[in-house]
């Protein structure tokens, strides 16, 4: 059965959670106000459907990214959940949407429900969100909510366009994001045009883990979705790689972060494969870094750095020239 929420309902909850007030020098949700045309809207996720009846004011997004498709749309959030390991505040890519706003948090790791409820929200933005039938139960009685549209049950991974679609119709902005997705699929395109030795080559995401097994990221994370936007071939599924499977990594193209060039370099394991000899990786460095967090945001405004920033590097990697040595990422 789906479950319908309705933004008259959140009054009532919110007050009951709250532990404080928004002071008015806080951040608001701006620009909805021309869009009350657009509303009502349902929207589909994990846990149903939710109906928001009108252009909502104060928005708090809870998942990994879904802050930048706000900005994108002009929208500055009145709380966002903060990043795991990167200083999400000073990446590159948001900072004129920002235009210096500081945005208050709810949690990282773990969502701080009471923080939430303070905040007053009218819309719960959460396609990215990883939260559990509890959360979204204790949040949907704040605010309409949006939980996850992707990467649950037999449901694949969300793209950045589907996400995108879903954050403008949410916040009455569809047109909007219809316009800039199209935008940036007219940047990957070009891309792809004056890079035509990207298509079809097979290329590996893969992330060094603690442990000294390596993540390969397949179409089931969004993170690796960027490559097949670009022309590349990537697995179907993510997996765990062991270091007695390297081999598994020796396809025609390598990304890989979490280590450094020199560092992996040192590993003989690492340094055996073909696509180490001939110069064919992109060593994107630690997940605290700007280029590794852009693929982690996969919004309409990180990919367009993205693009900027992994294009020369797989250009040089591509080339067949083994002589070329792909350069570090722009700093």
């Amino acid at each position: 059965m789906k479950k319908t929420v309705h933004v008259v309902a959140a009054g009532a909850a919110v007050m009951a959670l709250a532990v404080g007030c928004s002071s008015s020098d806080e951040p608001t949700a701006s620009g909805n106000s021309e869009n009350g045309a657009n509303f009502p809207v349902t929207i589909e996720h994990h846990f149903g459907e939710t109906v928001i009846d009108a252009a909502p004011s104060r928005v708090v997004t809870i998942g990994f990214n879904e802050q930048d498709f706000a900005l994108a749309l002009g929208v500055k959030p009145v709380a966002t959940r903060g990043n795991l390991s990167y200083d999400y505040r000073q990446r590159p890519w948001a900072q004129e949407a920002l235009g210096g706003t500081e945005i208050p948090e709810v949690g990282s790791t773990d969502l701080n429900l009471e923080q939430i409820a303070a905040q007053s929200p009218d819309l719960i933005l959460g396609p990215y969100s990883f939260i559990d039938q509890g959360q979204y139960d204790q949040l949907s009685a704040m605010a309409p909510t949006i939980a996850d549209i992707g990467g649950y049950d037999d449901v694949p991974a969300a793209t950045w366009q589907q996400e995108f679609a879903v954050v403008g119709e949410a916040l009455g902005k569809k047109q909007e994001s219809d316009e800039r997705t199209a935008e940036l699929e007219q940047k990957f395109e070009t891309t792809q045009t004056d890079n035509p030795q990207f298509a079809g080559k097979a290329l590996t995401l893969a992330f060094v883990m603690d442990d000294g097994s390596y993540f390969v990221l397949g179409k089931d994370d969004i993170r690796a979705l960027f490559f097949t936007d670009l022309g590349f071939e990537i697995p179907d599924a993510s997996e765990t790689v062991s270091p007695e499977n390297l081999s598994r990594l020796d396809t025609d193209v390598l990304v890989i972060a979490g280590q450094s060039r020199e560092q992996l370099q040192a590993n003989p394991l690492i340094a055996a494969l073909d696509v180490v000899k001939q110069d064919r990786t992109v060593y994107i460095g630690s997940f605290s870094t700007d280029l590794p967090s852009a693929l982690g945001y996969s919004s309409p405004l990180s990919l367009d750095y993205a693009i900027d920033g992994f294009t020369p590097m797989l250009a040089a990697a591509t080339d067949n020239d083994p002589a070329t040595v792909v350069p570090d990422p722009m700093s």
